[in-house]
């Protein structure tokens, strides 16, 4: 595949800025280059994941789209999409194939409850557990399967901070510009 993009459908700016929060930066952490995100607009969101790249580095994005079935409809054109759901195929019988698409793929994860819509015009319906669970745990599994694991080996351009491995304690090495 060419490149990852996450979309979070029906953000609440009051109910869900933190979750929202984590969506974005398990989608830079483990390799998305931008997250798009629907519902009602929140510019702090935007200015909250724009901090941490300037601190942690990268060129993750997040951008406000008015209809995510707009966003969608229009993004056929350029790649394939997975919907992460606990009430789809299981991500280990799917890895493979969506692995081989020589596309964009974008990843959607809701936020209120999805409109049954989402399910039909998306080209996967992905689980990574048929259990409930948040939508910031899937999207992390499943970025670490479709990415076999390589989230440890990116390296983030221009970070001031940077965390070094340590099996005890925190290190933290601020980098000069």
């Amino acid at each position: 595949m060419k490149h990852i993009f996450v979309l979070r459908v029906g953000h609440r700016k009051r109910r869900d800025p933190r979750v929202s929060t984590h969506v974005a930066l398990a989608a830079r952490a483990f390799g998305a280059e931008e997250m798009f995100f629907s519902g009602d607009k929140d510019p702090e969101l935007v200015e909250k994941i724009s901090k941490a790249v300037t601190n942690w580095g990268g060129e993750f994005k997040v951008q406000y789209v008015r209809s995510w079935k707009a966003f969608l409809n229009t993004w056929k054109s350029r790649g394939k999409s997975v919907h992460l759901t606990m009430y789809g195929v299981s991500a280990c019988d799917t890895i493979e194939e969506i692995r081989l698409i020589d596309r964009d793929l974008l990843i959607i994860v809701g936020g209120q409850k999805v409109p049954r819509e989402l399910y039909d015009l998306a080209d996967w319906n992905v689980s990574v557990t048929n259990q409930p669970h948040s939508e910031v745990s899937a999207l992390a599994v499943f970025l670490h399967m479709l990415n076999e694991g390589k989230e440890f080996e990116y390296k983030f351009k221009g970070a001031k901070i940077i965390v070094l491995p340590s099996a005890r304690g925190k290190k933290v090495m601020e980098s000069v510009l």
